[in-house]
């Protein structure tokens, strides 16, 4: 005997004359469980069959349609039809941008990116192409805004009157925001580097620039030996870091290029050739501008360029040809002929300077790059910092707060040449002088130095080594010598206190030293923290101390609040256990050791 199933292949009348056999045996007194193993289906589909065929005869026995009555989250006509008007009205558009545009203008349910692409298909608004597997690159973004500009030249302009020009071409780096689109009609040098200092006039100076190797960028390859350009001479003198990308290799600024496709297709593609140069610079601007803030883009999850974009104070630039400074009392000049040299007497000492830089991208901030550089960290790059200098100290300020403080190795010459680059008399300074020139420290002078702390924990302070804590380690810290001890402050806060290495006497020849007069930061509230990767038997060790913690948490890091008397271990915020502390050795490793998996 067959089963439904197998009826149910052969068509509708063949399934409702199997069941209705079923049924008349049932109704012949033979028992429901022999009809069901006969019929390969359950006891309780014989009774269903049963019961329907009382009830509406053999029309109870047909299979009926399983499709629900209702639809809700259906999508409505109107929806529908405004996709594939918006489809064909703009035909480069894809679902992600049709579903956000219709996201906009409707007052319902905005539809999901794979609804509206069901609704082109089903439509037949998409073209099938063969699916093509693409070149995977390493893809990279700098973390703010004014980090790195791509810069580019880029053809392709024509005009009525059959020339072709070139346009510079330069993009923000993290919000894709456009910060340079000028028509050349020559892309000489001079011309790449006005059109680079009018940008930086306009939103500020970046912390670094990446171009390719092309003439107008570089004389790396100028034969028949290097040479500076002025575009390399417009970046140092403004403090950015020029960066060149690999020969041949035009991916690596792919952003700046994936933007030149966009402006081909959406502008130079169906404009035409301009009348003039004025006119194509104006339709570039005019398009530029939707460009930057109101055309969507989905690298920035459909945020407009201009919503991450945050420039920088926009500085003067340095010139790349300074006037002469006009002769003052204080710098006579000797002129013997129309052609004859001047000669500068350069004061004995000078005034305190300010001036506003960039941090380069490598953390340095070049006070007068040939004389002194400050190290300040990569996690500075790219900001924007106020330097103040004379003979004696360069303090470094960063939004209102001192950041570092180092001895000067400027004299009184550097300081007038820092005053003929563009830098200014300077206010009160931020912080005390440095000690390196205070000579022989009176009683009771608290000394700071700024120091990186190794892996070891261990920071460098002359020829003493102190062990500061395997926490700090990777750390910058400031060590404030005081008397007979030395504070080890870390964020604001007094991490430790330890008997001073040094003595008074060796504490001025301290490399960056300076004498404070504020008041030492209060000390950290709270326990320690460390982190651990719980094993696959559950127990972790903390302080020479086994802590059971179960083998339900086997792979998660979980973290240990280590206090006086227990350890309180937590997993996202929820407390997992707690566990009476046995001994009082030191914490001496505070994060997880997360190991490579084996191949």
């Amino acid at each position: 005997m067959e089963n439904a199933d197998e009826a149910g292949q052969r068509g509708p009348a063949w399934l409702v004359e199997q069941r209705y056999r079923a049924v008349l045996e049932v109704l012949d007194g033979s028992p429901v469980s022999e009809v069901a193993v006969r019929y390969g289906v359950s006891r309780q589909t014989v009774y269903t069959w049963k019961s329907k065929h009382e009830a509406e005869g053999l029309g109870g026995l047909k299979e009926k349609s399983r499709r629900p009555r209702t639809s809700p989250t259906r999508l409505p006509s109107e929806v529908e039809a405004l996709v594939c008007e918006m489809r064909r009205a703009n035909p480069r558009w894809g679902a992600r941008r049709i579903a956000f545009e219709v996201a906009r203008t409707a007052t319902g349910a905005a539809p999901s990116r794979a609804t509206v692409h069901r609704v082109l298909a089903r439509n037949g608004l998409i073209r099938r192409q063969e699916q093509k597997h693409r070149r995977k690159y390493k893809r990279w973004q700098r973390e703010t805004p004014m980090h790195l500009w791509q810069m580019d030249l880029v053809g392709g302009i024509f005009l009525a009157d059959g020339r072709e020009c070139k346009m510079l071409t330069g993009i923000d780096d993290h919000s894709r925001f456009v910060v340079i689109a000028t028509v050349l009609a020559v892309p000489s040098g001079r011309a790449v580097a006005d059109g680079f200092v009018r940008a930086m006039r306009t939103y500020g100076v970046p912390a670094e620039v990446l171009t390719d190797n092309g003439k107008q960028f570089t004389g790396r390859f100028t034969k028949p030996r290097p040479a500076e350009v002025l575009f390399e001479r417009v970046c140092r003198e403004n403090g950015v870091t020029a960066k060149l990308i690999k020969p041949y290799s035009p991916t690596t600024t792919g952003k700046i290029e994936r933007w030149h496709q966009t402006l081909r297709r959406e502008l130079l593609d169906v404009s035409g050739p301009f009348a003039d140069l004025p006119a194509a610079q104006a339709a570039v601007d005019a398009w530029v501008h939707t460009y930057n803030t109101a055309r969507p883009h989905q690298a920035l999850d459909m945020a407009t360029p201009a919503s991450r974009f945050r420039p920088n104070p926009p500085p003067e630039p340095t010139l790349v040809s300074a006037p002469a400074a006009p002769a003052s009392p204080e710098e006579p000049s000797i002129a013997a002929g129309p052609a004859a040299p001047v000669t500068m007497l350069i004061p004995v000492s000078a005034p305190a300077m300010e001036f506003e830089t960039v941090v380069a991208a490598g953390g340095l901030v070049g006070v007068l790059p040939r004389v002194q550089r400050v190290r300040l960290g990569k996690e500075y790059a790219g900001r924007r910092a106020r330097v103040w200098a004379d003979e004696h100290t360069v303090h470094i300020v960063i939004d209102g707060e001192l950041i570092r403080s180092v001895a000067s190795c400027l004299d009184a010459g550097n300081l007038h040449e820092l005053s003929m680059r563009g830098a200014v008399r300077a206010g009160p300074p931020p912080a005390a002088r440095g000690a390196g020139r205070l000579g022989r420290l009176e009683p009771g002078t608290v000394i700071e130095v700024d120091r990186k702390v190794d892996l070891s924990g261990v920071p460098s302070l002359g020829s003493a080594k102190v062990t500061v804590g395997y926490e700090l380690a990777s750390q910058r810290v400031t060590l404030r010598l005081d008397g007979h001890l030395m504070h080890v402050v870390h964020d604001g806060v007094l991490a430790k206190t330890l008997p001073a290495p040094i003595d008074a006497e060796q504490r001025t020849g301290l490399r960056g030293a300076r004498a404070v007069t504020s008041e030492l930061p209060a000390p950290a509230a709270g326990a320690v923290h460390v982190e651990r990767k719980v094993p696959a038997d559950g127990v972790i060790m903390v302080a020479r101390q086994r802590l059971r913690v179960g083998r339900t948490y086997a792979g998660e890091i979980v973290t240990v609040h280590v206090e006086d008397t227990y350890f309180r271990i937590t997993l996202n915020g929820a407390d997992l256990s707690l566990h009476p502390r046995k001994n009082q050795h030191p914490v001496t490793r505070f994060r997880a050791k997360i190991h490579a998996p084996k191949l």
